[in-house]
């Protein structure tokens, strides 16, 4: 695809899903054009060879599957990226009243972000709603595409530190300005009614958080940058579910998944460390006429691309990377390592995964932490606390990590598309650690 096509087409992505329920929401709509039939967790599945299908997680995790015509070698090619990013959740009691007539809004933290880039920016609510209609309690998505709410910054007449290292307080600093006066306490629920078309005594449970209103762009005097909110990781939710709709493997089952939860921990029933892909992975083995032995070959036999954004060169503080296992924007994707087993890669799947980049004609960086920096850490490692198999950890470059508002550059997301797809496209047969052919 054409670099600022693909662009384009993630920046409209991202803007469709400012919480990691519309994130689930966007994704489904490309499954439900490609003809994907969905399978309701607690319904019975039919499956059948060549089938399409996909299964959802509390609407904030999905894995689709496609299953090959030909499953000689029976095994999973997967590819997993996470729906959510950093930002600051709504407490259910979301109002604080003063001083004077001033309302503001009652949030905490979600994630690790860099609190300073939410400041004097234009902010709104996304998320869902819980709400009593006909008899039922029915979930809603809600986003309420206008500005309504701003953390202003204290002026720097009233405090001299600010460019001296100031540590914002969450609870004091952070907390978003909703009204001066026209709104009084009660009126953000209303709010939510009148967007939803409920009553405010129907609503019975938000899961809401801030979204940054800053829109995205494409930059650079010769087109060299995207910059948008939610980059991490929603670039690779995005790229990784391009190439797994346009490719197609007889001999295998490819499988996109998309979790929530990564930026605190995983630990949830939708999140990577949750049973989810097991619980997936062991009914399509079961569905298809596999007993338990063969689901534990199949899994010995699979591979799984861990997709989630990497740490490019930053242009200020270059002395902040590792001097070679360095990466820098607009020169190919990023395969990460790490000795600490923070990334899932090592010596066997790095070495499939190059292999099939040359195949598609993708140039590859490495990316290590600095020997005496602590990295973050992602959700390929996580899942292998369920369904334990080689893995390798990739990535796009890019700036200003959990920033409100994220650079990388334009050239990459095709890259990793072509890549993407070339991995679901190969038949990669795994003989233990020992041999791997990629048809």
């Amino acid at each position: 695809m054409n670099d600022l096509e693909i662009s384009k087409e993630l920046l409209e992505f991202i803007q469709a899903s400012p919480s990691m329920f519309h994130s689930i929401h966007t994704i489904k709509s490309y499954l439900e054009k490609e003809n994907y039939t969905y399978l309701p967790e607690g319904k019975p599945w039919k499956l059948e060879k060549g089938g399409k299908y996909y299964s959802t997680r509390n609407n904030s995790s999905i894995i689709a599957f496609q299953i090959g015509n030909e499953l000689s070698d029976y095994h999973f090619q997967m590819s997993a990226a996470h729906s959510d990013s950093p930002t600051y959740k709504i407490k259910s009691a979301a109002e604080l009243l003063g001083p004077g007539e001033y309302l503001k809004l009652n949030v905490e933290a979600y994630g690790g972000m860099i609190d300073s880039t939410w400041f004097d920016r234009p902010l709104s609510v996304a998320g869902r709603v819980l709400v009593k209609e006909d008899g039922a309690i029915k979930n809603k998505l809600l986003y309420i595409d206008k500005d309504v709410l701003l953390i202003p910054n204290l002026a720097i007449h009233m405090n001299r530190a600010v460019n001296d290292g100031y540590v914002f307080n969450r609870s004091v600093d952070l907390c978003p300005l909703f009204s001066a006066g026209a709104m009084r306490p009660g009126e953000f629920d209303q709010m939510i009614a009148r967007e939803l078309g409920v009553q405010k005594e129907d609503i019975l449970g938000k899961d809401l958080f801030l979204v940054n209103r800053q829109s995205p762009a494409i930059w650079g005097y010769e087109n060299e940058f995207i910059s948008s909110p939610k980059l991490d990781d929603l670039q690779c939710a995005f790229v990784s579910l391009k190439g797994f709709l346009a490719s197609s493997n007889p001999k295998a089952i490819n499988v996109y998944c998309c979790f929530d939860n990564e930026e605190v921990g995983s630990n949830t029933k939708q999140g990577a460390m949750s049973t989810f892909l097991q619980d997936t992975l062991r009914r399509i083995n079961f569905n298809l006429g596999y007993d338990e032995d063969e689901y534990h070959q199949a899994i010995a036999r699979s591979f799984l691309v861990s997709c989630d954004n990497a740490h490019a060169v930053h242009p200020n503080k270059s002395e902040e990377t590792d001097r070679i296992n360095c990466a820098y924007m607009n020169h190919g994707l990023v395969i990460k390592e790490a000795a600490n087993q923070k990334y899932t890669t090592d010596a066997f799947p790095r070495s499939i995964f190059v292999s099939i980049c040359k195949k598609a004609g993708v140039p590859v960086q490495l990316f290590a932490n600095r020997s005496d920096k602590v990295g973050g850490s992602t959700l390929g490692n996580l899942s292998n606390t369920q369904v334990s198999l080689n893995a390798v950890d990739i990535g796009l470059p890019q700036l200003a990590m959990h920033s409100s508002y994220e650079t990388a550059g334009s050239k990459d997301t095709a890259y990793a598309y072509e890549a993407l797809k070339m991995f679901f496209d190969s038949n990669i047969q795994i003989d233990e650690s020992e041999q791997v052919i990629i048809g």
